[in-house]
């Protein structure tokens, strides 16, 4: 068994970039694990930040239940996450006390200041994971994990590349049911932040839905037009991840688990 430790920003970051994949290899008999790091306490118009804080938590447990995985936070606040030595402190006990095969995070060219943190966090941890007197109380791992990238869309220092391929049409509905379960985030703040339209005119919940889910099929679908050397004909939905030279080398078995 393969443990994969998907490491987003926020509550419902790694949903939309991986859980797809998260999916595929619980049925595969891996362990898939999915931490925010921060518990999402800024993303909203009209809320204060106690209440998100709690709202954000009971929805990543929602998604969590719908994924069939565990869903962890480090409880840090939105907005202000930074690669900062207490920090790195709090991921690198994780990471070692759940001993991943392999980390997929955020690149740190992100337009988020707080994706831009947690991938270097990751970076930080990389190597020192292999260092048994840094955070001596948790013992270092022997074997570094396979170090991935999430998909984005940014040009420097270099566009992301998709060297890792994972066809996600069999998984589709639920990782659109679970990004739903994000509610305070797909219902009220992201419309309201990018303008949606289509959701903000919406007359009932169920109309909002519908609109939201054909947003995130048309999302989810162009993974596969924007990278079509990778995926097998007539693959409709998928996920992409790059190799980051930082972590430990990719096997065979990693990729097989993955892509096969």
């Amino acid at each position: 068994m393969l443990t994969f430790l998907m490491i987003g920003a926020h509550p419902d970051d790694m949903d939309t970039l991986a859980g797809g994949l998260a999916m595929k290899l619980i049925d595969r008999g891996h362990r898939a694990v999915f931490l925010s790091i921060t518990n999402g306490n800024a993303g909203h118009m009209s809320m204060d930040k106690d209440a998100l804080r709690l709202c954000r938590l009971k929805e990543m447990a929602d998604a969590g239940a719908v994924l069939g995985l565990q869903y962890d936070t480090l409880d840090l606040d939105d907005g202000y996450l930074t690669a900062d030595i207490p920090t790195r402190e709090k991921l690198m006990r994780y990471i070692r006390a759940l001993r991943p095969d392999v980390i997929i995070t955020h690149r740190s060219c992100d337009y988020h200041p707080d994706h831009r943190a947690c991938g270097q966090l990751v970076m930080d941890c990389s190597y020192l994971v292999g260092v048994p007197l840094f955070c001596p109380d948790a013992p270092a791992m022997r074997k570094p994990p396979v170090i991935l990238y999430s998909e984005d869309e940014f040009t420097l220092p270099a566009p992301f590349r998709a060297d890792v391929s994972v066809p996600c049409d069999k998984y589709i509905d639920r990782k659109v049911q679970a990004t739903l379960r994000h509610k305070s985030q797909y219902y009220e703040w992201l419309p309201y932040d990018g303008h949606w339209t289509e959701v903000l005119e919406s007359r009932t919940e169920e109309e909002a839905t519908e609109r939201l889910q054909e947003r995130l099929l048309r999302r989810f679908a162009e993974t596969v037009a924007h990278f079509p050397a990778g995926f097998p004909e007539g693959t409709h939905y998928g996920e992409v991840f790059q190799i980051d030279e930082y972590g430990g080398p990719m096997t065979a078995e990693i990729r097989q688990a993955m892509e096969g």
